[in-house]
This record gives C-alpha cells, structure tokens and sequence, in this order.
C-alpha cells in the first residue's frame, strides 16, 4: 500500500472541510514513534494534537482497556452505571485545583465537556451571558465556535453563531496586550455590550493552545477571579489542552494563586481514547436538573478505563517532572539560537512554542514556520503550527518520550531553525 494511493482515495472519499496536514498515513505507533504505511518512520512531536502525554499505546493503558473490554464496553452510564466512572469523577476531585467540595461529569470530547460547562454555568446563576478571549480555541461545535476567538479556519461560513458571547481581548506583550489593556477591554465590555449581572461566566485557557500558547500572566488570573467574585460570575478554566502533566503540573490551574470554579479537560485525560470531563464546585455543579447533563457515550467505559490508567502512569513514572526536565533542554536548545526571525520562546513545563517573524519588516511569519515544519517532517521529525497568524511552532510530544529519541529530535531542530 503506498500513501500516494491512499491520498488519493481520500480526496475522493472525503470532504475538504476535513483538512489533513500530512500526506503520509499511519500503520502503527508506539510510544513517541509512527511508522506509516511505507515503513518510514517519524518522531511524533504532535501527539494527536496533545492527546498522548502518556504516548502511543503504553502498556498500561492497553492493559486496563483490554481488561474492561472483556467485560463491558457500553451500558450507557445514565441508564446502567459502573463502578470506574464513579471512582475516576472521586480522583478527579481529590486533584482538581478548585475551592471546596468537588463534583465531576464525563462526557467524550473537548467541545462537549465546554459546551456542558456553559449549560452548567448558565443553569447555577441564571444568566446568559459568556465571556471569553481574543485568540481563544474552545472546539467547533455552533456554541464553541462561538466562543472561540480566531475566524480562519474554524468559524469560516458557519455563521450565524450562538449569542450572548462577548470576546475580550487576551494578554500577550509580544503583539502589544498588556494586562491593564487586557482588563480594560472586559471593562469596556461591560459598559458597551452586557452588563456585569448577566454574565454567567468568564472562560479562558490558562495557556492558549491553538492560540499560540500564549500563556495568561498570574496577575491576570488574579483580577479575572476578583472581578467574578465581585459581580456573581462564574471562572471556568479550559484545560483540554493544557491538562494532565503537560505544563509540569497536573493541570495548568497550580501554577496561579487563584482557583477557577470550574475546568473543562479532555485530551489526555485518557491517553487516546474518547474521554471529557467537566469538573467543579459541587453547588455549582448540582445546579441542572437530573437528566439535564449526559450523552449516549458520554463516560465511555473503556475511555474510563483508560484515564484510571493515565493518572496511575503520571503519579508513577513522575511525568510532571519529566514535563519539566523535557521543556528546560528544549526551551535551551530554542533559546541557543541566534536569528533575527525567533519572536518569543514561551511556555510552561513542556508546553512550549517558539514565534517567528520576518526579519525585514518584523511581522508575523507563517511562511518561515511553515518552511521550518517542512524542513523537520523532510528529518523525520512531526511538528504542529499554531497561532492567530500562523507562525507558531508548538511542541507536544510525549513526555514519556525517551532521552534518546529526544535528544535526536533536539538535534534536527538544531538543522532546522533559521539562523
């Protein structure tokens, strides 16, 4: 089977609204390594996207799945529940940087767990307003897309969009956002478009993913929890992206001196398989009615299995600090790089980006990072893009990537960048 082959088959299989970055096709994976259907093999620093911190098919993860396969696969947890929801929603809770006592709900992807977060919000304060940020990525469902903050590709023709959604603008010194500026414009919002008492809640990344990985200063985070306490409004932190050992700690929300009222999660939650979740104050939590939260799948059994499986391979193999371990030799290896085109180098633990910028006029460049991203794939090394302009590189292996693997791949992006 060759790749070119099924490339074509693809594009006439499937629609053009799927886009799809590589023209390579998978066979198998294991770890931090693909091979596709060719034999070549590649370093996989995309991890579907930030779903496989854990990596491609660890032992441990294949073992629980198998283990509940010979069980039960599905019962729908709303009509026949199980025992593994139960007790990972009580995990959960045990780890959850939220204030007081906790309640969890699963359901299956990012999108959903945020669209049920703002179902949950509107139904405990009885307001209808959402806030949210410039930059922003929250999935691309009708209510996500609206909340997200970047046009191309995901709100291109699919208008219009859910109301009562408000975007203020996110921090971000590189492109001229200061924290005062950031808060000014949430302030203005409330004067020019809803008023404080009918918003229901403010939702941000503590570290924007598809935005660029620009990460929200503490002080921000600081003033956003005062201005909700001060008017009644729920703080909901969006850590599909950012969860589970990727920035050094378990979720983003512990490295700030204040806790959100609610976090959505998804992505590695479960190390590949299907799996969201929202979690927060348990009064909050409470607030709709029995039946008013769930889905057919939502809490898949096997997806729970998994995620029991994901916390045990972070807490064992210590992968929050091998999160920082990896992000410091990366972050030096970035930094050593003298060129006139690397804007930034940013991130927390191992979610790092690097920004790039034409040298002549210093304006963003998508086509330096594209060059770089081709350049790296050309070496065998899988990179994503990121950013409102395109010129993030963003890195999200797995952290259980070995030394040696890493280091080869630190190499390439040594060849790679521009000088």
């Amino acid at each position: 089977m060759k790749n070119s082959e099924l490339n074509q088959r693809r594009q006439n299989a499937t629609p053009r609204g799927i886009g799809v970055m590589c023209g390579f096709y998978a066979e198998r994976a294991e770890n931090a390594t693909l091979w596709d259907v060719e034999g070549r093999e590649v370093i996989d620093f995309a991890a579907g996207i930030a779903v496989l911190n854990t990596g491609h098919r660890h032992p441990r993860l294949v073992e629980a799945i198998e283990k509940q396969l010979k069980a039960f696969t599905h019962t729908a947890y709303q009509i026949v529940p199980y025992e593994g929801y139960v007790s990972l929603a009580e995990r959960i809770n045990e780890r959850a940087p939220i204030e007081g006592p906790v309640k969890t709900a699963f359901f299956t992807t990012g999108a959903e767990a945020v669209e049920n977060a703002v179902k949950i919000a509107r139904a405990s304060t009885r307001r209808p307003g959402i806030i949210t940020f410039s930059g922003a990525f929250h999935g691309r469902t009708f209510m996500t897309m609206a909340l997200t903050g970047k046009v191309a590709p995901y709100k291109l023709g699919f208008g219009p969009f859910p109301g009562s959604v408000f975007h203020a603008r996110y921090p971000n010194d590189l492109h001229g956002v200061s924290v005062e500026q950031a808060l000014e414009s949430l302030e203005y919002l409330f004067k020019a478009d809803i008023a404080p008492d009918q918003v229901a809640a403010i939702v941000l990344e503590p570290i924007q993913g598809e935005g660029g990985f620009n990460v929200a200063p503490p002080e921000f985070f600081s003033a956003l929890r005062q201005i909700c306490d001060q008017h009644g409004i729920l703080l909901i932190a969006d850590e599909v992206q950012t969860g589970f050992a990727r920035t050094g700690k378990l979720f983003a929300m512990e490295h700030y001196p204040v806790k959100a009222d609610l976090i959505t999660m998804a992505k590695s939650l479960a190390g590949g398989m299907p799996l969201s979740a929202v979690a927060g104050r348990a009064e909050v939590m409470d607030a709709p009615a029995p039946g008013g939260l769930g889905g057919t799948y939502a809490g898949n059994p096997l997806a729970i299995a998994s995620a029991h499986a994901v916390l045990d391979v972070i807490d064992d193999e210590k992968l929050c600090q091998r999160a920082n371990e990896l992000g410091a030799q990366l972050k030096e290896v970035l930094e050593q790089v003298q060129s006139k085109a690397i804007a930034q180098v940013r991130g927390l633990g191992s979610m790092i980006a690097i920004e790039f910028n034409d040298p002549a006029t210093g304006k963003p460049s998508p086509d330096i990072t594209r060059d770089v991203q081709q350049a790296a794939l050309e070496q065998g090394l899988l990179l994503l893009t990121c950013g409102v302009y395109g010129n993030v590189i963003r890195f999200l292996y797995p952290l259980t990537i070995p030394q040696a693997q890493f280091t080869q791949a630190l190499n390439i992006l040594k060849q790679v960048l521009p000088r």
